[in-house]
């Protein structure tokens, strides 16, 4: 299990399907199916929150607040910084537990000795791509959400990297990369971030683990000759990180050699030293 260490974000505790978080000075506590255990609620934060979200039985929810605290505020990883907001079905705009690839990225660039071109696909609001624009790459950040690329400029703005070279990209990951390999444009990394479940705009529907064998084959057609790495992150629970390390296996490593590894990656619990799983990646690089 692999997992970072935050300043600005803390799990406090873990139970009853549920989180208390600290992100930044402010204490949410929001729902997770994977806490399905039960321990004493001894923390006196559990009383002190400033919100809390619930989830509705007709689906999405709503938050209930405690405490007045801000719209947006902001938290800081390393010299990342992120707007933080609580949104419908309980998101604040930052996955915590994807510090620990940050980290990686961060650590595979700087060391590459070469400017990497790096394609960033259902970048969200933008954490992998702040953490390799920081290191020096080139990246193109590509998202469906107006919303969420605006954020990622966001993000980048208060990070101080809106001079870094980020091409930011609102559009169907999978109808841009078929427009890449056709104009001949070739990338040294590529991160992924795929949906478990969705529906495209035609009704069709969209399972990761039906779909995810020919996404990564066809986002291999954008790669160089001399690529660094390939990651693919899942919150999918029916998807092994053996299953995906195998696929970078026969569709990567096969073709340009390197190292293929994939582990789950989580979030400490600081009242009890457990590890939260809160999903996996696989990596190869070379």
């Amino acid at each position: 299990m692999r997992f970072a260490n935050w300043r600005d974000y803390e799990l406090i505790d873990a139970s009853d399907g549920e989180r208390l978080e600290r992100w930044g000075d402010i204490i949410l506590i929001r729902p997770d199916p994977q806490i399905i255990w039960s321990t004493p609620k001894s923390d006196p934060l559990w009383q002190r929150a400033h919100a809390r979200y619930h989830r509705s039985s007709s689906g999405g929810g709503s938050w209930q607040v405690y405490k007045k605290h801000p719209d947006v505020w902001k938290i800081a990883f390393n010299e990342l910084k992120f707007r933080i907001k609580p949104m419908g079905f309980k998101h604040t705009g930052v996955f915590p537990e994807q510090a620990v690839n940050w980290e990686f990225v961060d650590g595979k660039i700087k060391s590459s000795g070469r400017q990497l071109n790096v394609l960033n696909l259902f970048a969200y609001t933008g954490g992998a791509t702040l953490a390799c624009a920081s290191a020096g790459a080139r990246v193109c950040h590509v998202d469906a959400s107006k919303g969420m690329v605006q954020w990622a400029k966001e993000n980048s703005a208060e990070s101080g990297l809106s001079d870094r070279p980020v091409r930011w990209i609102v559009d169907d990951c999978i109808k841009f990369v078929r427009r890449e390999i056709r104009r001949g444009s070739r990338y040294d990394a590529v991160i992924m971030d795929p949906p478990s479940y969705g529906r495209g705009p035609g009704g069709e529907v969209w399972k990761l683990e039906e779909q995810l064998f020919p996404l990564i084959e066809l986002c291999a057609g954008v790669l160089s000759d001399d690529p660094s790495f390939f990651m693919i992150n899942s919150y999918t629970t029916g998807l092994p990180p053996s299953v995906m390390e195998y696929m970078l296996g026969v569709l990567i490593k096969k073709k340009y050699g390197g190292s293929v590894s994939s582990d789950e990656i989580g979030l400490k619990v600081t009242d009890t030293d457990l590890i939260l799983p809160c999903g996996s990646t696989a990596i190869w690089q070379s």
